[in-house]
């Protein structure tokens, strides 16, 4: 929250995106192209997930669905028919989630992916023409939510915001009320506090609750640039992160009620069918669904939900980007509508990776390393920036002059010391911690693993290369040359007097 509060106030009082901000310490500016980069790759897979859930969607407009036995020419031989499924099929300790012979589960990997056609990361093969059209419908869409900005992104949000509360309350109240619902929530509440002493729960928490309320990737800064100058940003962050939280809890009971009524019908245990990401999305719950009565509309229903999600989570991050660079350069903003399209249709090229035959190996390879510890470590350079080098105390000053009143102690000392510290530490324990890439039983090669630290790099890298790039373009000797590369802009006339803020020991020392 500390840092959400950070970004919202950061991009409201300079007017500016993830980049052209960083006047306020011109040496960090590399962070704001790193955030950008993020984003943009981001945008290379997450859109397809978009494009699977559009996919389901038509899909899901038959009287039977498409995952609900196996008569279908995608199906293989040892196709198991959940009805006459029961825990001793498994053996071997095989949970029930990674049990990919189900209906649900070939309909997500051979139906629709085509897994099977591919033996590798090195074997994609060629775009899948029906998740293409799909892909294309998307990018269209996000085009024209975009292209005039926050004129007609404001608007289509109103849809892509408030209708997955909508369609979450009306599955969570069926959810309940299902067998086996109240296993399941009982699980969800409970709380494993061993788990708390490993480090990987504390990095899936981090990368997740960037995730979630969209910090580190420069859309509070450029939304937050669209804002009255007078707003009370601070509400506004207290507020939006209470709202996630809740809705991610409550969430938590909508799928929880659907686990348990799952564990309930195969008479296996909670944790057996519990799993994460696009098994949970697109094998379990869809299989859940097709036992429903009416499961058609409930089928529909979801992946309406999955749509404006994706939609709203996927024009924030593609926002970024374009905000970003255009504030940076001109002849971009002057001709936005065209930049918006190079984006979109950029982002549309280097998506067909992620439709192949193998394209989920690329989409898992850029979901681990595209904004992992990469966006854990622009953030942490961001705190820095912002609370070290800029002044917690010059920050307090400009919210004051903004909103008529300076942030209390807590927030100055989670800008300064807590936040950074441990953004630093999770930022080193997920390097320690890593382990090759997999995908179920596939283990990525060597050359994949290296390919995927080099694209997590080439945004990092950014951060540094520009502050070396920054301080060889500034005249004068090394001392004036660190002055103007750490001063603000608007006070470089300072510099020429000699009175630079941050050779002074209470610069440093202020909270």
């Amino acid at each position: 929250m500390p840092l959400f509060y950070m970004e919202l106030a950061l991009g409201q009082y300079n007017r500016e995106g993830a980049a052209t901000v960083w006047k306020i310490c011109p040496v960090f500016k590399g962070v704001g192209y790193a955030v950008i980069l993020i984003a943009l790759y981001v945008g290379f897979y997450y859109n397809v997930i978009i494009a699977w859930s559009l996919y389901y969607l038509f899909s899901s407009f038959t009287f039977e669905l498409p995952w609900t036995n196996c008569d279908n020419s995608w199906n293989s031989p040892n196709c198991t028919d959940p009805k006459l499924f029961n825990a001793s099929v498994l053996g071997n300790g095989t949970k029930y989630s990674k049990y990919k012979l189900t209906p649900a589960a070939e309909f997500y990997e051979r139906g629709v992916l085509h897994l099977h056609e591919s033996r590798g990361i090195h074997d994609l093969g060629l775009p899948r023409w029906q998740l293409s059209l799909c892909l294309l419908v998307v990018v269209i869409i996000l085009f024209f939510s975009l292209w005039k900005g926050v004129k007609t992104s404001g608007k289509v949000v109103w849809i892509t915001a408030t209708l997955p509360y909508v369609v979450l309350f009306v599955l969570l109240i069926h959810g309940i009320t299902l067998p086996g619902a109240y296993n399941g929530i009982n699980a969800y509440l409970h709380i494993d506090f061993r788990r708390l002493k490993e480090a990987t729960v504390w990095i899936d928490a981090a990368t997740q609750i960037f995730y979630s309320l969209g910090a580190g990737f420069g859309v509070l800064i450029a939304f937050a640039s669209y804002n009255k100058f007078d707003n009370n940003c601070y509400r506004d962050a207290l507020l939006t992160s209470t709202i996630n939280c809740v809705t991610s809890f409550i969430s938590g009971f909508a799928i929880f009620s659907i686990l348990g009524y799952m564990a309930h019908e195969h008479k296996v245990k909670i944790e057996d069918v519990a799993t994460e990401g696009a098994g949970l999305v697109f094998i379990l719950y869809p299989e859940a669904i097709s036992t429903l009565s009416g499961s058609t509309f409930w089928a529909v229903v979801f992946f309406i939900m999955l749509l404006t999600l994706g939609i709203d989570s996927s024009m924030g991050g593609m926002e970024a980007v374009i905000t970003g660079l255009a504030d940076d350069f001109q002849i971009l903003k002057q001709h936005r509508k065209l930049f918006t399209f190079g984006v979109s249709f950029g982002t549309f090229l280097l998506a067909l990776f992620c439709i192949t035959n193998g394209g989920i190996y690329v989409l898992t390879l850029l979901d681990t390393f595209a904004a992992g510890t990469s966006i854990l470590f622009a953030v942490l350079m961001e705190a820095i920036g912002v609370s070290w080098f800029y002044g917690v105390d010059r920050f307090s000053e400009d919210i004051q002059q903004m909103m008529g009143f300076k942030p209390g102690l807590y927030w100055r000392l989670c800008w300064k010391f807590v936040s950074p510290a441990f953004l630093l530490f999770v930022v080193i324990v997920s390097i320690i911690n890593f382990k090759p890439l997999t995908y179920d039983d596939y283990t990525f090669p060597l050359w994949a693993n290296r390919i995927g630290w080099g694209i997590a790099l080439s945004s990092m890298i950014l951060v540094p290369a520009y502050i070396i790039y920054k301080f060889m373009n500034v005249r004068g000797t090394f001392k004036e040359r660190l002055a103007y590369c750490i001063t603000p802009e608007n006070e470089h006339q300072l510099v020429a007097q000699g009175n630079v803020r941050q050779f002074k020991l209470q610069h440093w020392l202020t909270i």
